[in-house]
């Protein structure tokens, strides 16, 4: 969705957040497509990403 801007606009950081979740909860497709959107991103985009996931977590998705 965020990856290729499909009802949305395109959005490297939060693909690549969405794709950490899944990925972390033993997705293997998004652990691989997090690892294609991650070779596009910028370390700072990269590291903006993480953070996001890291927050969203507990949070339980609230204000994404």
């Amino acid at each position: 969705m965020y990856e290729n801007g499909y009802g949305v606009l395109q959005d490297y950081i939060r693909a690549h957040m969405w794709y950490n979740i899944a990925a972390s909860s033993g997705n293997k497709m998004a652990s691989n497509n997090r690892d294609i959107v991650a070779e596009r991103m910028s370390p700072v985009q990269l590291e903006t990403a993480q953070k996001l996931a890291r927050e969203y977590v507990p949070k339980k998705y609230k204000g994404c």
